[in-house]
């Protein structure tokens, strides 16, 4: 198939849309994707199917196709639902959703979110944004597509899904305790439009209805405010230990040290303090939902 064919399958502008490219640096993810890989294309050959013909079966372009079974592409995971039922995998292609599952996020977020699933408690101020586990898809979109120098667009899918999938959290048992403070202007600030913050303030809401989650509004005329010196957010783990970090203190290296980390949580403790209770905040939501 020529590359006018392929682009012709899916739109030249879609043709390789759907996945992520490997970070050569990341080992971890080029291992994974080069398995995955392996296995789509021993099942294509097994099927007798050449890699033009399997792509228009499962609805990509032969390029994308090639990629994959390269190791030099990620794919999405209906990529993968497509390929098996093509194929006739019987489950065993979908079932590398999950081997995938961390390769198709950034390293460094890979490694937030294993820090996430292990917590069993999180607290965390934001100053400028909504915390990444509290946004929506869109509003996450908003904020990428506004960073310069400017992402790529394919750059901006794959960091708002490795946020989304981050919000897992909200779902593991037993439950993590979660904990959140917010600035007043992060809940007004009309980021990618007015809808997009109505349905944001819409899933502040839902996910304070979570017995598990607390979230708290620091007003703007708050006249005595802890936590001036930036984000503050705190994991801790079921062995005691912890991890912690802050724009204002320790050059806003993450600490594990037992000192360093009882200063984060005293400052946490006060803006929690400072902050609205979690049922006024409800009310303060609520009230800025009904005006916006």
């Amino acid at each position: 198939m020529s590359v006018d064919e392929a682009d012709t399958a899916r739109g030249n502008d879609e043709a390789d849309e759907p996945g992520w490219e490997v970070d050569p640096d990341d080992e971890s993810g080029v291992a994974m994707a080069a398995t995955v890989g392996r296995q789509v294309k021993a099942w294509r050959e097994a099927a007798g199917m050449r890699a033009g013909e399997f792509g228009t079966a499962i609805g990509y372009g032969e390029d994308l196709v090639y990629k994959v079974e390269g190791g030099r592409r990620i794919p999405r995971p209906e990529f993968l639902d497509r390929a098996d039922e093509v194929l006739g995998a019987g489950g065993k292609l979908a079932l590398l959703k999950r081997e995938l599952a961390e390769a198709r996020y950034p390293k460094k977020i890979r490694e937030l979110a294993k820090l996430e699933a292990q917590a069993v408690e999180l607290l965390a101020y934001g100053d400028h944004n909504l915390h990444g586990l509290l946004q929506t898809a869109e509003y996450a979109r908003a904020l990428f597509e506004m960073r310069l120098p400017a992402y790529e667009p394919d750059a901006v899918e794959q960091a708002v899904a490795a946020r989304v999938a981050r919000q897992t959290i909200f779902e593991r048992s037993p439950s993590p305790a979660l904990s959140f403070v917010q600035e007043e202007a992060t809940l007004r600030r009309p980021l990618g439009g007015t809808m997009v913050l109505r349905r944001q303030l819409e899933h502040l809401l839902s996910l304070s209805q979570l017995r598990q989650v607390s979230i708290q509004v620091m007003p703007i005329a708050c006249e005595e405010h802890a936590g001036m010196q930036g984000e503050t957010q705190v994991l801790k783990f079921k062995d005691g230990t912890a991890l912690g970090r802050s724009e204002g203190a320790f050059n806003g290296r993450a600490v594990s040290d037992p000192k360093q980390l009882r200063i984060l949580e005293l400052r946490y403790g006060m803006i929690r303090a400072q902050a609205l209770t979690p049922r006024e905040s409800l009310a303060f939501i609520e009230q800025l939902l009904g005006e916006t």
